[in-house]
């Protein structure tokens, strides 16, 4: 019979360094590279705004929501869809909502259980989960599993509500001490974050919010913006195996191997990505200069790489282009020169919708929309 497990204590001890020199090594140095370009670029918060977006879709994908990056962009420019899919755009907008919150709040507060309980309020409010308690650690015991599973059938059962705040502090304080090389740490602290298992629901969305947050208060990333969702989701049962297997058989090691491995290959893909975003943006500055001789070709260019698909009124705001002749104009210039495509003309009060269709493609990594 399953029963409540007990959480390690940390730091975790024997460790087979031996074995995770190298990893460390590598991981460390890729990460380090993603980083050194990320400072490299004029405005990360804007050339980064879509692969923002994917992570809170890829996290969201991982607990079991079905839309993609461009069904959110779509439904932010005005597109309808059916309930169950709005329902799971409503989680993933919230992701990147709580994930801005919790970077802002980083600016000049620690990484604390306060922080991360306005983060799970943010996450959980007006969706799925909102009867759960949110921004509360949970009072009662809850299992991992399916539905119908009972304490006896359930694949995990977290520790008891009565400890919880005892292992939660621990976890607090060794997020606070720079003990061991801060991807050894961090995946520990992720694991332990899953173990504890400290609210009824998001527990997952939230353990991965962590990861950027943490390494940079740890300074390994000068702003945090680096997301692990994608290879997580990608190797998800491997994933859910190493966690589980931490507490049926202690094994850390292999964990953190997991970790160490996912951190260096998701940076490597990150900034090959980085790369082609930031290529596309400098062809695409002076293209849109040449197709529109505007003052606001580079607002127009930024309008569209904050939101890869948008419609006029936003288009609009974002550029802050006072007169509507002239944001049409903009749009007509830009149309006709192959840069944007029309996905819906507007008609009445609805506006037109418009798409980058490269750089969709470029951050769904496959062809969404023809260029």
């Amino acid at each position: 019979m399953p029963k409540p497990f007990i959480p390690d204590a940390l730091p975790v001890q024997n460790l087979n360094w031996q074995r995770l020199t190298p990893l460390v090594g590598r991981a460390n140095a890729a990460i380090a590279r993603y980083d050194g370009f990320l400072q490299g670029l004029i405005n990360p918060g804007v050339l980064m705004s879509p692969i923002t977006t994917r992570e809170a879709v890829l996290s969201s994908s991982i607990e079991g929501t079905v839309a993609t990056l461009s069904d959110v962009l779509q439904h932010e420019a005005g597109e309808e869809y059916e309930e169950s899919k709005k329902q799971d755009i409503g989680e993933i907008l919230n992701y990147r909502r709580a994930l801005l919150q919790a970077e802002q709040m980083l600016d000049d507060r620690p990484l604390n259980l306060n922080l991360i309980r306005q983060t799970h309020a943010a996450l959980l409010r007006g969706v799925r989960g909102e009867d759960k308690n949110p921004g509360a650690f949970r009072t009662d015991q809850v299992l991992v599993g399916r539905p119908t599973d009972t304490i006896e059938t359930a694949r995990y059962v977290p520790p008891p509500p009565v400890i919880l705040q005892e292992h939660l502090e621990v976890w607090e304080r060794y997020a606070s001490a720079e003990i061991d090389d801060p991807l050894v740490q961090m995946a520990v602290l992720h694991a332990q974050f899953e173990i504890i298992h400290p609210f009824k629901d998001g527990n997952g969305r939230i353990g991965r919010i962590l990861i950027p947050l943490y390494l940079f208060k740890r300074k390994v990333l000068h702003r945090p913006m680096f997301y692990l969702s994608e290879y997580l989701e990608e190797h998800q049962d491997e994933y859910y195996d190493r966690l589980l297997a931490i507490s049926e058989d202690g094994n850390w090691q292999e964990w953190i191997e997991f970790f160490l491995a996912a951190s260096c290959r998701q940076a490597e893909r990150n900034t090959i990505q980085a790369k082609k975003i930031l290529n596309l943006y400098n062809e695409m500055k002076a293209a849109f200069a040449d197709a529109t001789h505007s003052q606001y070709a580079q607002a127009a260019l930024d309008a569209f790489f904050r939101k890869p698909i948008l419609n006029s009124r936003e288009f609009q705001e974002y550029t802050s282009v006072a007169n509507r002749g002239t944001t049409a104009t903009l749009l007509r210039n830009l149309e006709q020169n192959h840069l944007i495509k029309v996905l819906r003309r507007g008609s009445g009060r609805s506006p037109s919708r418009y798409v980058l269709p490269r750089l969709i493609n470029i951050a769904e990594d496959r062809i969404v929309f023809a260029e």
